[in-house]
């Protein structure tokens, strides 16, 4: 769902746009990293954001796909160790920047636990994941001040045209 669906009444049950981050768990060792992209190459669902958080013993590869029931499939047809959380990806631009969305939070007291860039420009603009202490309150907040909330449907093969990708 887009934010042209979430536009209307926040009150109640207000659900932000949908998007799951799967962290993937990997043995630190030479190639795990290509393996796990090598699973999505050249098909649905794409990988739209990724980050890595590497330790001396294992990373820990954070995805957020275009069709995450796919991924989800995917993961677990190969043998792949993962969890799943809800998290939000926010467009930015020259109007409504990083900086100003963390000025948001913080004016609510609202704590980014983890953000990082997605991998293509949806609708030509940069975007991030963002995970915090309440995602719907953090959508709600963001919402108001006319950010764009982007849901899995804006990511892969379904973004617009325009967006430059993803072919990854």
């Amino acid at each position: 769902m887009s934010q042209a669906a979430v536009r209307g009444e926040l009150g109640g049950k207000y659900e932000p746009p949908h998007n799951t981050q799967f962290s993937v768990f990997l043995d630190n060792r030479v190639g795990k990293l290509h393996a796990l992209v090598k699973i999505f190459e050249g098909r649905e669902p794409h990988i739209a954001a990724l980050c890595v958080v590497d330790s001396a013993d294992h990373a820990v590869v954070r995805l957020v796909t275009s069709k995450a029931d796919l991924a989800r499939s995917l993961l677990e047809r190969h043998g792949m160790a993962f969890s799943e959380t809800d998290i939000l990806v926010v467009e930015l631009n020259t109007e409504h920047t990083l900086s100003k969305l963390c000025q948001l939070l913080l004016s609510a007291e609202l704590n980014i636990q983890y953000a990082y860039p997605l991998m293509f420009l949806p609708h030509g603009n940069t975007a991030i994941a963002l995970q915090t202490d309440d995602l719907t309150l953090t959508a709600h907040i963001l919402l108001k001040k006319l950010y764009t909330l982007l849901g899995e449907n804006d990511l892969g093969s379904n973004a617009t045209p325009s967006d430059g990708g993803p072919n990854i």
